[in-house]
């Protein structure tokens, strides 16, 4: 049974996608300082995913070159939004292959990444996967704001195929 934490994800990528909904190749790359653009956004959310779930988690590189576009502290940059959703897609479909594995003794344990546990739990990775998605819905929200469009998305949206359930 898939855990709960990574129907929540699922959801919050679900979210970010209608968020996104619409939103043209020309919008995708316009940048309204200080923030980076949309197309930038989807690709940061899948570098995260693939450096989670894909590379720690499964030894795999899947979109090399990513984390130098649109990585943490990397300058700015507006790739091309058809190309951002196609890392995207394929990326969160290869994470998919790994999250449908956890348990909540494995989210208990650590990623090693050259010979070293990192501090931050699986689990917390995964929640911290989940807080990244919103921020930038939010962030990706305000953005088509500012572009002028009409009727973005009102969030949180149609909740009912993710009721909560207790654990165990």
């Amino acid at each position: 049974m898939t855990h709960y934490l990574v129907t929540q994800l699922r959801f919050a990528r679900s979210e970010f996608l209608r968020c996104i909904e619409g939103v043209s190749e020309e919008d995708a790359c316009k940048r309204i300082l200080p923030m980076n653009c949309i197309s930038w956004i989807v690709g940061h959310l899948a570098n995260q995913e693939n450096g989670f779930w894909v590379y720690l988690a499964q030894g795999k590189q899947l979109a090399p070159g990513l984390r130098q576009l649109v990585g943490t502290g990397r300058p700015a940059s507006t790739p091309p939004l058809a190309e951002m959703r196609s890392a995207w897609q394929t990326i969160t479909t290869e994470a998919d292959v790994y999250l449908d594995t956890l348990t909540p003794a494995l989210m208990q344990t650590h990623f090693v990444h050259n010979e070293k546990a990192f501090e931050e739990n699986i689990g917390t990775f995964l929640m911290r996967n989940i807080y990244h998605y919103w921020y930038h819905t939010g962030e990706a929200s305000s953005i088509r704001q500012l572009l002028g469009h009409p009727n973005p998305p009102e969030f949180v949206g149609d909740m009912t195929k993710v009721m909560y359930q207790a654990e165990g």
